[in-house]
């Protein structure tokens, strides 16, 4: 059976300063205005295609800032804006994707939106079919290990992706090789719109990491910090050797499974609400008050700062150059190569 963490250990204990936890805060809040504005921009034709992650803030960005910028690979899905601007993307990046623009850092226009890449952060991109991702990260863990790199590999999905073979495959390959990989559910109770207890009989995804000799850990993934605490316990066991971990972090999204999605289909509006009382950035502010580490000014102050720069980004994105219809074939077709 997996493991419970049940009781969040401190941030003192946790090694988190008052300067990370502001910074885990602003990130949180970040990928929410960004998700907000996107749907906003999906709305007015601006945007053909939005794959949200409100509600998703806390497993992300908690599990995301246990890896560390430089030394770490990340292989994020799609809904993972909180896991690429950890990892350094900024909203003017998210935004050039979403315009399909030629300064797009993913794919200079040519991929989908939430296709996340970049050679310089060290994300590396996946492809729309579900769990594909997966073999892509024990590949790379395996080549970190063949190498003797000090280096751990994470990889971020939701539980729809743990119904596909490539998945059992993925798991059961690291846990074979001891890999440096944690595998990250981001388990929100619906495979778009396939409710969990009718694609598996189990109630916790972590209980399959047993079937492949590694560790399953089950946490509330509203709260960021118990996020951090289950995947940096996770993230050293990998660099020390002992092999892969899988954590299901338990969580909810707000908005429909993408912006062609209509949820009312197979959820109640009651639901959604009930969800939101556990909202992760509204249940870390008030941690952060208890703790001093903001004042009761500092949300509204902080929002607002965000919201702006996000507006800003978001015209310059719109502004930016759109990819030269002379490229087209670029990466499509073979090139001639200059002798």
């Amino acid at each position: 059976m997996a493991t419970r963490l049940t009781r969040r250990t401190s941030p003192e204990a946790l090694g988190l300063s008052a300067d990370d936890l502001r910074s885990m805060y602003r990130t949180m809040v970040t990928a929410r205005l960004v998700d907000e504005a996107a749907f906003r921009l999906n709305r007015q034709g601006k945007a053909p295609f939005v794959v949200p992650v409100s509600g998703h803030e806390g497993c992300q960005v908690g599990t995301a800032w246990a890896l560390e910028r430089g030394r770490d690979v990340w292989v994020p899905y799609y809904r993972d804006v909180g896991v690429v601007l950890v990892a350094g993307m900024t909203p003017y990046d998210i935004f050039l994707g979403l315009f399909a623009k030629a300064d797009d850092p993913s794919s200079g226009g040519r991929q989908m939106p939430n296709h996340w890449g970049s050679r310089r952060l060290g994300i590396i991109s996946h492809s729309s079919p579900i769990a594909s991702q997966l073999p892509h990260a024990v590949g790379i863990a395996y080549a970190i290990r063949y190498r003797g790199e000090d280096a751990v590999v994470g990889s971020w999905f939701g539980e729809g992706a743990t119904s596909e073979g490539i998945w059992h495959e993925a798991l059961n390959f690291a846990g074979i090789h001891r890999l440096p990989v944690v595998f990250v559910c981001e388990n929100n109770r619906y495979a778009i719109s396939v409710a969990q207890n009718k694609q598996m009989a189990i109630e916790d995804v972590a209980d399959r990491a047993a079937a492949y000799g590694f560790p399953g850990v089950v946490v509330d993934g509203n709260d960021v910090l118990a996020c951090y605490a289950a995947m940096k316990e996770a993230v050293a066991r990998a660099r020390a050797g002992e092999g892969p971990t899988l954590i299901e972090a338990k969580t909810y999204r707000y908005f429909p499974h993408t912006s062609d999605d209509d949820d009312r289909t197979y959820r109640s509006r009651e639901e959604v609400e009930e969800a939101r009382r556990r909202d992760p950035i509204r249940r870390f502010e008030r941690v952060l008050l208890d703790l001093g580490v903001l004042t009761a000014s500092d949300p509204e102050q902080i929002a607002a700062e965000i919201k702006e720069d996000v507006e800003r980004r978001i015209d310059e994105a719109w502004a930016a150059p759109d990819p030269d219809p002379a490229t087209l074939y670029r990466h499509v077709f073979a090139e001639p190569v200059d002798p």
